[in-house]
């Protein structure tokens, strides 16, 4: 039994002293240690256009042209990858008599941009215009009148478009006193890395 003792006496003190080199162990290195402090922001796209308001004209008739002129500017952060644009328009025929769409009869001519010469890019129909596809209309006129780049953060590029009331060489009296609303949404997209 005595045996049986020391034996577990220097069993037990085998493993005391097992712990305390390593608790010793632990304490017993240098150590330095830094904080890093990161932060994630997300950049910003901010797409303006000037004027607000292209063209409000009154008593217009078969024939009537007007050259407006207008200016996108990228005020965020990020690029503008492309530009789209929206077309809605709603017609208030004021007789009732209308058995066509008068946005057929108004044609959009988009020019190039001025400050890269002025020269047709693209012409169409409101009516055309307004069930094209985001993808068709940035192909067909916003990437060539912008540019493959897009915008910038802080560039702009002045735009123009050509609005005619087409005289078709036909009647067209069931448009007389009637106006259209014309709403464009331009929708920049962030540009993208490749």
């Amino acid at each position: 039994m005595l045996h049986l003792t020391k034996g577990l006496r220097v069993g037990l003190m085998s493993i005391l002293l097992g712990i305390a080199l390593i608790g010793g162990g632990t304490y017993a290195y240098f150590s330095d240690h830094k904080i890093s402090e990161n932060t994630f922001a997300s950049g910003t796209l901010d797409l303006s256009v000037n004027p607000n308001t292209l063209i409000n004209v009154k008593n217009i008739k078969p024939g009537d042209s007007f050259l407006r002129s207008f200016t996108l500017k990228n005020n965020g952060s990020l690029d503008i990858g492309k530009v789209i644009i929206e077309t809605d328009y709603t017609v208030i025929d004021a007789k009732g008599d209308n058995t066509e769409d008068f946005g057929e009869h108004i044609s959009v001519e988009f020019l190039l941009n001025m400050d890269k010469n002025n020269q047709p890019i693209y012409k169409t129909s409101l009516s055309k215009l307004k069930d094209m596809s985001p993808d068709a209309v940035a192909r067909n006129i916003t990437i060539p009148a912008i540019g493959k780049d897009g915008l910038p953060s802080g560039a702009s590029d002045r735009l123009v478009v050509k609005f005619s009331f087409v005289d078709n060489g036909e009647d067209q009296n069931q448009f007389q006193g009637d106006s259209l609303n014309l709403e464009w949404k331009f929708v920049g997209m962030q540009a993208v890395d490749e």
